[in-house]
């Protein structure tokens, strides 16, 4: 069996971390996230998935001395012009507090979600609530790889008029996915991970690894 090669994940989020892991199973590889090497969260300026995916992954590189992995994510809401994007995360304004960062970052997901229903109050067309999850993945060797692998995935719905479901995290309670007829947030595990935005691009890194990387090879 091949010694799996270590990548820093350059996120500290320990719901993305166990998707990521699930999404990975199989490959040789141990995913880290760079919050358990001491490493801080990278700048995110740009207005792209890509570009902050790459600006993650080469700091995680640069200060793990590890190949890294990035996913940079979020929602993009047609009438409101591809927003929230790239500022998903942190859409709604949220007081700085201390305590613990789960429940910090519940606090957000709750801001967001309801920041999101008061600027689609007046679209009650299910069209014009037409939304899109997107995933970009980003992995690199080392900090300086001039050959970047990247995969996109963007997974359809809707924007609902109230939230459904307790599962997920961050807006999904409010994305509707007509072809299962649920919430994400109403969605087992197993078959989020099979048809989520974070799936596609996965199942496309999945054979860029193996392809550019040599990981699963014999």
């Amino acid at each position: 069996m091949p010694v799996p090669v270590r990548i820093v994940l350059a996120s500290n989020n320990a719901k993305k971390l166990a998707e990521l892991q699930a999404l990975f199973a199989g490959l040789p590889v141990e995913l880290v996230t760079q919050g358990s090497l001491g490493i801080a969260e990278a700048e995110e300026p740009y207005d792209t998935f890509v570009e902050n995916g790459l600006a993650k992954a080469r700091h995680a590189a640069r200060y793990s001395g590890l190949p890294a992995l990035a996913d940079d994510s979020g929602l993009c809401v047609d009438a409101l012009g591809g927003a929230p994007g790239v500022i998903s995360a942190h859409y709604a304004p949220v007081p700085e507090v201390g305590g613990d960062r789960e429940a910090l970052r519940r606090a957000q997901d709750a801001a967001n979600n309801a920041l999101l229903l008061q600027r689609l109050a007046d679209q009650t067309d299910d069209g014009r609530r037409r939304a899109a999850f997107v995933s970009t993945l980003v992995a690199l060797r080392h900090a300086a790889d001039p050959e970047p692998l990247l995969a996109c995935g963007r997974w359809v719905g809707r924007i609902l008029q109230q939230p459904r479901g307790s599962g997920g995290f961050g807006y999904d309670p409010l994305m509707f996915i007509p072809g299962l007829d649920r919430s994400v947030a109403e969605l087992d595990a197993a078959t989020k991970n099979r048809v989520s935005h974070r799936a596609l691009a996965a199942a496309q890194m999945r054979e860029r690894l193996r392809e550019a990387w040599a990981l699963g090879k014999a």
